[in-house]
């Protein structure tokens, strides 16, 4: 019999081959938001064993769920805890430098850019790395699933596994941290 369906449930729960299509899927997304949290080949490293653990428990996926990103994003979170003090290691080496690691990626040759605007947005990215390694790890990881993995309040609760009066408190206590340390650069819309 030959599947047709390509819902997530169905990849999480269908045949061990459809698993495949979630990784294409949600892969990158992954990838992004833990190569931001701890750098590039810890990301490559965690997005697998996310996968990894996915396949392994993917009996326990629960089938009514039209989305498999936020059990996906759950599963790489717990991972990142794991690695929760390399990470405040990096922000606070970013706070000190005032780089973001993927910028260089990111970055275009611009030899005319205005030094001026670089040295302001160095002293930004310094300021908010450190708001980020001072922050919690529940604000801090709520805060970066929201913003870096666009996440909305409903995931943001499944993804984490919390009530979503809690998610709304301590996003709020996050984004009023960033407010304090970056008053003249924070954007209330985020």
């Amino acid at each position: 019999m030959h599947r047709t369906d390509h819902s997530d449930a169905s990849l999480v729960t269908g045949p061990p081959e459809s698993f495949g299509l979630l990784f294409e899927r949600y892969a990158d997304q992954l990838y992004g938001f833990a190569a931001r949290r701890v750098g590039r080949q810890a990301a490559e490293d965690l997005v697998a064993q996310t996968f990894l653990v996915a396949f392994a428990g993917r009996d326990r996926y629960d089938p009514t769920a039209p989305n498999a990103r936020p059990w996906l994003y759950g599963i790489l979170t717990n991972l990142l805890r794991g690695h929760r003090r390399a990470e405040v290691r990096a922000w606070r080496a970013q706070a000190r430098a005032g780089t973001d690691p993927l910028d260089a990626a990111r970055q275009t040759s611009e030899p005319h850019a205005d030094v001026s605007s670089r040295l302001d947005a160095q002293a930004a990215v310094r300021t908010l790395a450190g708001a980020l390694a001072a922050m919690p790890r529940g604000q801090r990881d709520l805060l970066l699933l929201h913003v870096w993995a666009g996440m909305d309040y409903p995931e943001l609760a499944a993804t984490l596994g919390l009530p979503p009066g809690t998610v709304r408190s301590r996003l709020h206590r996050a984004k009023s941290r960033l407010r304090q340390a970056l008053p003249d650069h924070y954007s209330p819309s985020t």
